[in-house]
């Protein structure tokens, strides 16, 4: 499951730390960052706590709206962090979110230590709901 960390990996999951300390979490005190790359540029959010729980947003869905908002619709890579030991990998909504735009890009996972993780979207959610379904011929039925 888990790829080799490069160079552009850790680099990109610099942008996540560094957006992570612009997190707004007074409920939990969990801060996330995420950043996006997608067309050879990043993309950074962060989460953003609210009194209704429901109406949080997290870290990986704002750096995805960012890229959206700038034109992008196809993700290279995102990297994630957030202020766990170990490293913090994307909530099950995220996940799915997050396929809509390449069900096979790069995670890279990170936390408050050195260790730093790597690995694809579809690893993390196989079997993935994607266009492609909504694409399928009903075989006739109406």
């Amino acid at each position: 499951m888990s790829e080799r960390v490069t160079q552009a990996d850790l680099a990109l999951l610099a942008f996540a730390r560094e957006a992570k300390q612009k997190a707004y979490a007074p409920y939990s005190g969990f801060r996330v960052g995420a950043a996006v790359f997608a067309g050879g540029d990043i993309y950074v959010g962060v989460n953003v706590e609210n009194a209704a729980y429901g109406s949080t947003i997290c870290a990986e869905r704002g750096a995805a709206m960012a890229a959206v908002a700038a034109g992008h619709t196809f993700f290279d890579a995102i990297a994630i962090v957030g202020d766990s030991e170990s490293p913090t990998v994307p909530c099950g909504a995220c996940r799915q979110f997050l396929a809509e735009f390449n069900p096979e890009m790069r995670v890279v996972i990170g936390g408050r230590s050195d260790t730093v993780e790597v690995m694809t979207l579809d690893a993390l959610l196989p079997e993935a709901f994607v266009r492609g379904y909504l694409d399928e011929d009903d075989g006739g039925e109406e």
